[in-house]
């Protein structure tokens, strides 16, 4: 079956380091982002599994804490799916939704703004909202640096010959050993580039549906005037 997977639950103890090693954005518990494992064709619904830049593969969400720690995974989704619709369709929205979690996640023009979610400006103003959207830049490269890290580490991620189902099993049994080897504190190999990955530029942002803006101009106008 494709791959859902927790693997450490946003608002714990451990959320604590994004004080004290990502500074400058306030409440932030994770950053997110969507990053294309290629697989070979499959058999069948060959044709959901072609993302934008024309190859197959399965799109993966990450989420990850100031530490690289991949704190979830959701490794499901044909290559054609958008990072929102992942997002809005995972059991993590549900509970931000809910109001489980305090705090929220740092997600780039390819999703919504929500209360929850926050988002770059993406026509700043001078002063306030560039100084915003320099914070969340710099916060939210962290994802960015853990999905370098991971695709490092299992060189395999760069094409997996495998059916989907298989696919997304390795692809979270590597994000498991990421953190261990993270947490262990072992050296990561230089990260491979990543150039043909079809997250660079986010075409067709999504439509603000539960508005997160008033949340973001708060932000703003509290800690970046």
């Amino acid at each position: 079956a494709f791959v859902t997977s927790w693997l450490h639950k946003p608002g714990s103890t451990n959320d604590r380091i994004w004080c004290v090693v990502v500074t400058g954005f306030p409440g932030v518990i994770g950053c997110i982002d969507g990053t294309h494992i290629p697989i070979i064709a499959p058999s069948a619904n060959e044709g959901d599994f072609v993302n934008r830049k024309s190859f197959h593969s399965i799109n993966v969400q990450i989420i990850c804490d100031a530490a690289n720690i991949i704190t979830n995974v959701e490794a499901k989704w044909p290559g054609s799916v958008h990072d929102s619709r992942i997002f809005r369709e995972c059991t993590l929205s549900t509970k931000f939704g809910h109001g489980e979690f305090t705090g929220h996640l740092l997600g780039d023009r390819g999703y919504p703004c929500l209360p929850y979610l926050l988002t770059p400006y993406p026509d700043p103003e001078p002063g306030p909202q560039q100084r915003y959207n320099l914070a969340h830049c710099r916060t939210r490269a962290r994802v960015e640096m853990t999905i370098g890290m991971l695709k490092a580490r299992f060189q395999c991620l760069r094409g997996l010959r495998v059916t989907p189902e298989r696919a997304c099993d390795i692809i979270v049994a590597c994000v498991i050993l990421h953190n261990i080897a993270t947490i262990r504190g072992e050296q990561c190999p230089a990260e491979p580039d990543d150039s043909s990955d079809p997250h660079d530029g986010h075409p067709d942002p999504p439509t603000n549906v539960q508005d997160g803006r008033a949340v973001r101009d708060t932000i703003c106008h509290n800690h970046f005037l």
